[in-house]
């Protein structure tokens, strides 16, 4: 890291750090040089998120089979009681002893569960190998559990981008995928995961109209747009919880609907627009009935009808035809003029 001036330094960051920082190559400001060519500057304050980019990540951790373990420590022990009756008690109760405490570095690691070592303060590694386990035992060890994971966030009120506030919840199915950042770089991830969860909801929420009638612009709601809106959602919970080692396998709505006060206003809203798309496919039909009808009639020379009358044949057809109630029929005793 160099000094440039007035609080700016350049320095050389790693690929996988670089994209992480929002940085500006030195050339862009300072004009293309070849001295400053792949460098990067950040202002003095900002220089302190370096050693928080890139936190610590999973590794496996010293543990060795706990029955071959059981047949070392018995043949250790072992030797040191003939050592201790063969003329060095002390030695050998000494070394009895050390042995003994040997045995404390049993542990049992379940089915898809892991267990966490540090070793005052610092993280040695994670063993998820099952059965009985042997390590150091002066190894700490906190059980973590792989296990895939559910739950559903409480309904939340959100405005949806036309303003309309809804109900909305969504199940998540979830894991957790890097013991260390689970265990390290958050406090507690599984009230992280619920946190992130519900403000990832409301912000997918806010982006997109509840129903496409609401916004003829928009290409993907949330009503009409499940699997779209899926996606969405689990990648915007993803992102958020990367940091902290966890995998999100699913997210999906579970609840959605307008909010109370405006729901009996919705609802006459869709049944207005449903009778309405009801009866123009009625009319549609009708007038292709009587289309046909007057067409028939022409082609076949049953009568001719001036055009008056194919105006009142019209007219009653449509009436008969699109009517919401039956009809009672009128006979004609006169003539048709």
């Amino acid at each position: 890291m160099t000094f440039l001036h007035s609080g700016i330094y350049f320095i050389e960051l790693p690929k996988n750090v670089t994209h992480e920082l929002k940085l500006v190559k030195l050339p862009d400001i300072f004009g293309n040089t070849s001295k400053f060519a792949n460098r990067y500057f950040l202002y003095y304050k900002d220089i302190k998120m370096i050693s928080k980019v890139g936190g610590m990540k999973e590794k496996k951790g010293f543990s060795v089979n706990g029955y071959l373990m059981i047949c070392v420590l018995l043949v250790a022990q072992v030797a040191t009681f003939f050592f201790a009756v063969s003329g060095n008690p002390e030695v050998g109760v000494i070394l009895s002893a050390l042995v003994g405490s040997l045995w404390l570095g049993y542990f049992i690691v379940q089915p898809n569960q892991a267990k966490v070592m540090t070793f005052f303060g610092s993280y040695v590694g994670t063993v998820s190998d099952v059965g009985l386990r042997w390590t150091i035992p002066l190894f700490r060890r906190a059980n973590i559990s792989l296990r895939i994971r559910n739950f559903e966030s409480a309904r939340i009120k959100v405005n949806d981008n036309q303003g309309n506030p809804i109900e909305i919840a969504s199940i998540v199915v979830w894991k957790v995928t890097d013991t260390a950042e689970a265990m390290f770089d958050v406090d507690d991830y599984e009230s992280f995961v619920r946190i992130q969860s519900e403000s990832a909801i409301r912000n997918m929420a806010s982006s997109f109209p509840y129903d496409p009638r609401d916004d003829e612009q928009a290409e993907v709601a949330l009503r009409s747009h499940p699997v779209e809106i899926s996606q969405r959602l689990q990648e915007e919970i993803q992102e958020r919880l990367a940091k902290a080692g966890i995998t999100i396998l699913e997210s999906r709505i579970s609840h959605l609907a307008y909010a109370q006060e405006i729901a009996s206003a919705m609802l006459q809203r869709q049944q207005a627009s449903a009778i309405v798309a009801a009866r123009k496919q009625i009319v549609d039909g009708a007038v292709g009935t009587v289309e046909m009808a007057l067409h028939r009639l022409n082609e076949k020379g049953v009568v001719e009808l001036d055009e008056e009358r194919k105006a009142a044949m019209i007219s009653n057809l449509l009436v008969v035809l699109c009517g919401d109630k039956s009809t009672q029929p009128v006979i004609n005793a006169g003539t048709i003029y």
